[in-house]
């Protein structure tokens, strides 16, 4: 800690999501934190921000390369370490850190595959630092209501749950232009994107998954599925004639994605508009899985990520009654929506045909009575709210929270092994046991239970 008591940050990965703690840090929290560097592979995105940084909030702020990190971290006296970088860096620059003398603060998911899992677990238990893994969602107040209305048994014993998670073909076509869509990079959707879903069910049951079958494949994107359409492929979204492509990102049409991936592109040759039917993708946009857990429950979860809407529906059956909450994030996608690919839960969407209106409802319908709705209390801010409860409990603790929302390495891990043990099983057509593959629970959870006992 800095002599002034503010705990001193530095922020790994200049993309889209390290704007939300440089505005927090910088913010409402400036008062215990102190941002003290940037850090990216490419420079040229690294300065964007810090000039955003500067016309914003009148401050500079230093940058440095992350093949430094470790001398960084010692000379400058850092705390903690915001880890907002591609998912296939974060072993990596989470266990350097750590061993540098740092904790960690690590986006979702907390790495890609098992041997990487379990190479932070083992890093943590050896170094006594912590790590923290953002899970959002379990702070939206729709997730929350329908965690309340588990744990005080209003449908009893949960048995099974149906989850259907849809990405229209606004947010969810933009894994299949970036680095996601090699599946080395990003684990796939059924880690890079699905984690944040298992981790719901996780922590909605308290409990953790013991056995996956998982089946998908990609079916919609990618070069063999455009030419079995008679659609043609291009090099990329940024070209003269993309105003006439749906698919198309033309980042010359939104000033921030131009200032962050164009004008970078000579410093690492990265393209941020990709094309989505273009050759090279690994991962899958069509999932589906069956997922056994400790007490009893079985999960049935699917994924689609190229449907006119987006949203979620999830059932939850007990033993005394069924819990349905249905949301509806983007109600459709027209041709006018082209432009930033933003992840509609953090935006306000216009429509409001019947049939399909943005919104959200929670329903509860106990056995032999009629079925009532449960209110759901939003605050302010992305994601109801939840964003905003996030980031106080990152930046100055958590506090008592009956729903027990902050997340740790542990439960970081026993969200990817939903992911990770889904595509073992993709890869060999069979049920894959989680306690099969080393992910480093048991090292994760003796750091944890070391750590408790020491605060």
């Amino acid at each position: 800690m800095s002599e002034s008591n503010r705990t001193r940050y530095v922020i790994i990965g200049t993309g889209n999501r390290c704007e939300m703690y440089i505005n927090a840090i910088l913010g409402d929290h400036a008062d215990v934190a102190e941002l003290v560097a940037l850090a990216d592979t490419n420079p040229g995105r690294a300065s964007y921000y810090q000039d955003v940084i500067e016309q914003t909030y009148g401050e500079k702020t230093e940058s440095f390369d992350p093949a430094a990190l470790t001398g960084f971290i010692t000379e400058e006296n850092v705390d903690r370490v915001i880890i907002t970088s591609p998912d296939f860096t974060h072993a990596d620059l989470v266990c350097e850190a750590l061993e540098a003398g740092a904790d960690v603060v690590v986006e979702k998911p907390l790495t890609v595959n098992a041997a990487a899992a379990e190479r932070i677990a083992d890093t943590v238990e050896r170094t006594g630092r912590e790590v923290i893994v953002t899970f959002n969602y379990r702070y939206s107040p729709r997730n929350t209501a329908l965690k309340a209305a588990i744990a005080d048994g209003l449908i009893g014993r949960v048995t099974s749950i149906d989850f259907s998670w849809v990405l229209d073909t606004v947010h969810g076509a933009d894994y299949f232009r970036r680095w996601h869509r090699i599946k080395e990079n990003s684990g796939g959707l059924l880690v890079h994107k699905s984690s944040h879903h298992f981790d719901l069910v996780n922590w909605w049951l308290s409990d953790v998954p013991e056995r996956v079958y998982a089946a998908g494949g990609l079916k919609f994107y990618g070069a063999d599925n455009a030419a079995e359409r008679g659609i043609a492929a291009h090099e990329r979204g940024t070209r003269e004639d993309s105003a006439a492509d749906p698919f198309a990102l033309d980042l010359r049409s939104d000033e921030r994605l131009e200032g962050l991936y164009l004008k970078n592109e000579e410093h690492d040759g990265y393209r941020r508009d990709q094309d989505v039917f273009a050759p090279g993708i690994t991962i899958e946009d069509n999932l589906a899985l069956t997922v056994n857990y400790s007490r009893g429950a079985v999960l049935s979860y699917s994924l689609n990520a190229h449907s006119p809407w987006e949203g979620y529906r999830v059932a939850v059956n007990g033993t005394e009654g069924r819990l349905e909450l249905d949301v509806v994030e983007r109600a459709a996608v027209l041709p006018a929506a082209g432009g930033a690919p933003v992840d509609p839960s953090v935006t306000e969407d216009g429509h409001d045909n019947p049939l399909r209106a943005s919104g959200e409802r929670l329903v509860l319908q106990r056995h032999w009575e009629e079925a009532h709705e449960l209110e759901i209390i939003n605050g302010e801010g992305a994601h109801g709210g939840g964003d905003k409860l996030l980031l106080a409990d990152i930046f100055r603790g958590p506090g008592e929270d009956p729903y027990g929302r902050p997340a740790g390495l542990v439960d970081g891990i026993q969200a990817i092994a939903v992911g990770i043990c889904g595509n073992e099983s993709l890869l060999r057509g069979q049920v894959v046991h989680v306690d099969d593959v080393e992910l480093g629970l048991d090292a994760a959870s003796n750091a944890g239970r070391v750590r408790a006992a020491a605060l």
